[in-house]
């Protein structure tokens, strides 16, 4: 599983990277880092509203089969999948568009943590030598996964001992990625733990918690939705945890997390503003009637010789079933006929009697 988050950190690195030489700050490769992937994944997101606003539709329908077909499970099964059909929708059709993000979203954090192996892509062989290099060394944090960000913060005090590791092409690179780790007099490298007052790393995992909470609760209120249970425990927990890590890992990390936790503000706003879940429900309405539109014109008209063999053959049935009528009533008449007369019959012969 980590060999595929790694997978995910390269690719990755590689556009971290690009925007590093471009503006020779790292804070600032990450907001645009991240603004791009929100952009990228947009999309997915319109279509995860839709889909919300489809199940919304949809579970007024699915509650009528429940009380219809509730004590028979097979039937009910079988009415809700032709009402899939019916719809033009797949049960699993948000499912894509809400894990997809999880592996972005961990292949950013590896190729932060591991600078030199998914951003500046250097050698493994000479990244395993420095690092083993470094972990023997008393006195540095550099077990972990963070030994990498170790080697870039401490690369002046180390160069002279582990150069002998790096081709001159790569210990550019490491120079050049040294100095750009600062934003907002912040050191990114550095860890909250530990750090000085004064170092403001505190507000690392003071923004993470704040700008998670403004995210989650805008996102509750705006549509509508009201958490309860694990929910609730969910909006409530998943900051504080977030600050943990914000708090012991180095600042890159947290740094990441309060970027995305804004961008994804502003991502909710926008979906809010623009395609809120009655604007989708209307529309997937209209799409709807389109396509019945679509479909219904699609339908070509039968060719004049089928028209007429058609027109034929309903006019030779109805004059088959006209003389089946015909004969019927007949039948009917005789029988009639043949009542009467035997009741004629009857009646002379009971005056002949008296």
């Amino acid at each position: 599983m980590m060999q595929l988050f790694n997978f995910f950190g390269n690719l990755m690195g590689y556009l971290l990277w690009a925007l590093y030489c471009v503006f020779k700050n790292y804070g600032v490769a990450i907001i645009l880092f991240t603004l791009i992937i929100k952009i990228v994944l947009f999309p997915t997101s319109i279509n995860q509203q839709k889909s919300m606003a489809k199940n919304a539709k949809l579970g007024e329908k699915q509650k009528e089969l429940q009380k219809k077909y509730g004590n028979d499970r097979q039937r009910y099964n079988e009415e809700l999948q032709k009402l899939y059909e019916k719809e033009n929708m797949s049960p699993y059709s948000g499912c894509l568009t809400t894990l997809l993000p999880f592996p972005i979203m961990l292949g950013i954090y590896y190729s932060v943590i591991f600078p030199l192996k998914n951003t500046l892509h250097i050698s493994a062989e000479a990244i395993a030598n420095a690092t083993e290099y470094v972990s023997k060394i008393p006195g540095l944090t550099s077990t972990g996964n963070y030994v990498e960000l170790t080697i870039v913060k401490n690369w002046a005090v180390l160069k002279d001992s582990i150069a002998q590791f790096f081709t001159q092409g790569e210990i550019a690179k490491i120079e050049s990625f040294e100095k750009g780790f600062k934003i907002f007099g912040i050191n990114l490298l550095d860890t909250p733990k530990g750090s000085h007052f004064t170092d403001l790393l505190w507000l690392i995992p003071v923004l993470c918690i704040l700008s998670y909470w403004a995210s989650t609760f805008y996102m509750q209120k705006a549509s509508g939705q009201k958490s309860q249970g694990c929910m609730n425990a969910t909006m409530y927990l998943m900051p504080l945890l977030s600050a943990y890590w914000a708090y012991m890992m180095p600042g890159a990390v947290g740094f990441y997390w309060i970027i995305s936790s804004v961008f994804a503000f502003a991502q909710s706003v926008i979906i809010q503003n623009f395609y809120s879940l009655n604007h989708m429900t209307a529309m997937n309405e209209a799409q709807h009637f389109v396509s019945m539109c679509n479909k219904e014109a699609e339908l070509k008209p039968l060719s004049e010789d089928m028209q007429r063999k058609i027109a034929e053959k309903i006019e030779s049935q109805a004059n088959v079933n006209v003389q089946n009528n015909s004969q019927k009533n007949s039948k009917t008449s005789s029988k009639k006929k043949n009542s009467g007369a035997k009741k004629n019959n009857s009646s002379d012969y009971l005056g002949n009697k008296k």
